[in-house]
């Protein structure tokens, strides 16, 4: 206890000055906390959330389809136990002794879990059934998570590590036809799809394509060829320079004058199309800063070694340039997602359009910041998952990192 106030005398009250602007910062947040608790818990209607709470997850998706987004939903859970699992029981080599298989932040992560597991459910008034869905699928993560981290240290579990990065792109595409309709099942159009899933199936898509799209473009605009050169600086410009709203209705408009009626995608797919575009253009600017980073020293080095330029680039130069704009990357990730709202303006029904349509319903009038509030958290959480992914990454990737 002693040693607690210790440390906070010694960071916040260092000095009167230091004092000063700690009292004055505490009684601004605090009153601030103390204000939104009082309303979300003596004022607002969360009705409005509950009623609604299906609508905002999955849209229209059809009710009796709705068994193929959970199975999708399983599927993720025992792929982010198995690697959660696997990540820790097979630290890097340069860093085994350091390394913990129950390291503090997982066990605070692994309570978070259990709790909005436990708490939310019941909160939003899910039927029993529902609540039941989501503590199994909170189980099974939690259980491969222990299970792949007790005996994930053997063979197989390097060997299980190896196919990860297979394993995740086949399961991200199984899942996009089964919620889509492939594989025999029954087709749900993309116009159906809404809320969350919508959110996320943009996002998560534009993020995936726009990533070797950037670097691509980045490898050009750095390129001796100078037509190859110039065509990547004038699609980066030409792309940076136009908002964002003005491509998406380009894109709703041009693609349907364009292509012929039955080869024209739908409107989801086209939105997804000038997402991943647009975020492909910061994106190789971004690459082209971590390609800057690099000493070209190393390159040379590499060529004298007897490489050929592609495998100096691939084996030597890409991987420290992309580890450097790594940071940068994300950023342009999390922007990416939170840029999806602009979808709503297209008619698409993604979680801010489903918002609109909850509140202009006459039964939730007035409503609205129950609402937006909802969305602030839903969307802090997704960033808040991406941030502390990306960080992980950097930590793994990161050759001085000893901890």
């Amino acid at each position: 206890m002693t040693a607690v106030l210790h440390r906070l005398r010694r960071d916040y009250f260092a000095t009167p000055v230091d004092s000063a602007i700690s009292v004055v910062l505490i009684l601004l947040v605090g009153s601030g906390l103390i204000g939104l608790l009082r309303w979300a818990l003596f004022q607002a209607e969360w009705a409005v959330i509950q009623v609604n709470s299906t609508l905002f997850a999955v849209g229209r998706y059809p009710v009796e389809q709705q068994w193929r987004l959970w199975l999708v939903t399983a599927l993720l859970a025992a792929a982010s136990g198995i690697s959660w699992g696997l990540l820790r029981a097979l630290p890097r080599r340069d860093r085994r002794l350091e390394a913990r298989l129950w390291p503090l932040n997982d066990r605070i992560a692994i309570i978070l879990f259990a709790a909005i597991a436990l708490v939310l459910p019941a909160l939003l008034r899910l039927s029993p059934a529902i609540q039941a869905r989501w503590w199994l699928i909170t189980a099974l993560l939690l259980a491969l998570r222990w299970a792949a981290g007790h005996w994930g240290a053997g063979r197989r579990g390097r060997l299980a590590l190896r196919l990860l990065p297979l394993v995740w792109p086949v399961l991200y595409l199984f899942g996009l036809g089964l919620i889509g309709g492939g594989l025999g099942l029954i087709q749900v159009p993309p116009g159906e799809w809404g809320g969350l899933l919508l959110t996320l199936v943009q996002a998560s898509l534009a993020i995936l394509l726009c990533f070797p799209l950037g670097v691509l473009l980045a490898l050009g605009r750095g390129s001796d060829l100078p037509l190859l050169r110039w065509s990547s600086v004038v699609y980066i410009e030409f792309i940076r320079g136009a908002p964002l709203i003005t491509l998406l209705f380009l894109g709703q408009n041009i693609l349907g004058f364009l292509l012929p009626g039955g080869v024209a995608p739908e409107r989801v797919w086209r939105a997804a199309l000038v997402l991943t575009l647009f975020a492909a253009a910061y994106l190789a600017e971004a690459v082209r800063a971590g390609l800057a980073a690099v000493p070209r020293g190393q390159l040379e080095a590499a060529r004298s070694l007897g490489l050929s330029t592609p495998q100096a680039m691939t084996s030597i130069v890409l991987p420290q340039a992309i580890r450097t704009a790594m940071p940068a990357m994300v950023g342009q990730f999390i922007a990416l997602l939170q840029d999806t709202t602009l979808l709503s303006l297209i008619g698409l029904l993604e979680l801010l359009g489903t918002a609109r349509t909850v509140m202009a319903n006459p039964a939730f009038l007035g409503r609205n910041a129950e609402v937006y509030l909802t969305l602030a958290v839903l969307f802090w959480c997704c960033c808040a998952a991406l941030g502390l992914g990306s960080r992980a990454l950097e930590r793994r990737l990161n050759p001085n990192t000893t901890a």
